[in-house]
């Protein structure tokens, strides 16, 4: 009977708060718990079907009126950089990107602190700790990866010790058809470089090797200035009613 609970899902409803993308609305997210020994299969199952984890929560909106917030996978193997993409990953030709295993650093957050209080000073996650960042590291129940981003330093040496001090760095799942990119966050004092878009590049590559056919990003909100470049990644699909719908442009 124990056994039985833990593997079965439950469903939980949020209250109303304040819409983190749209001004003037409210939101409710649906969520669950992604425990046990199936949590990887729930955590493929659930992302197919439009939701996002957060450490152990699995959860996807369900706000009252509002259907703004659209599931979007980017097929890696017919994605068509535009040519400002192609600037930007040249612009980081001299990044290396390192998969690991899910472990923080002090490195690691020292960036992250960095990025909430240039880019999220009043967002909900402005005042996370070291030990509040190691579990959105470490709570997970699924299989996740960390990926460290540092530039290439030649002088350095080789054997992959040639690399500086890390500049970005990113949250994945590894699902059974694509990377899911759970959270990701980069040095803000190098904003030319546009890393947050080089790491979606870099993903879609990684993806591509890993013979994975989407990279998922998350939720597109038009009309969120947050949210809106996820729409630039095509093609891509976009999560409907009628289930998942490919969109050219």
């Amino acid at each position: 009977m124990t056994q039985h609970s833990r593997d079965t899902p439950q469903f939980y409803l949020t209250a109303p708060s304040p819409c983190p993308y749209l001004d003037g609305q409210e939101e409710r997210k649906v969520f669950t718990h992604l425990v046990g020994e199936r949590a990887g299969e729930l955590n493929d199952l659930l992302t197919h079907g439009g939701f996002r984890r957060s450490q152990s929560i699995a959860y996807r909106p369900a706000c009252e009126g509002c259907r703004a917030c659209v599931s979007v996978r980017v097929i890696a193997a017919d994605f068509a950089p535009s040519r400002n993409m192609r600037r930007i990953a040249e612009r980081n030709a001299d990044m290396v990107g390192h998969m690991r295993l899910p472990a923080p650093t002090s490195e690691q957050y020292s960036v992250f602190r960095a990025y909430l209080d240039a880019r999220h000073r009043d967002g909900g996650m402005a005042d996370m700790t070291v030990l509040d960042y190691a579990m959105m590291i470490e709570d997970s129940h699924v299989d996740t990866r960390v990926i460290e981003y540092r530039r290439r330093e030649p002088h350095l040496g080789v054997n992959g010790r040639n690399t500086g001090r890390i500049l970005a760095v990113a949250l994945t799942d590894v699902l059974s058809d694509g990377l899911s990119m759970v959270y990701s966050f980069f040095e803000p004092d190098e904003g030319d470089r546009s890393l947050g878009t080089f790491m979606i590049l870099d993903h879609i590559e990684r993806a591509k090797r890993m013979g994975l056919p989407y990279v998922y990003l998350g939720y597109w909100v038009p009309g969120s200035r947050k949210m809106d470049y996820k729409g630039r990644f095509l093609p891509q699909e976009r999560l409907m009613p009628s289930g998942w719908s490919r969109v050219e442009r």
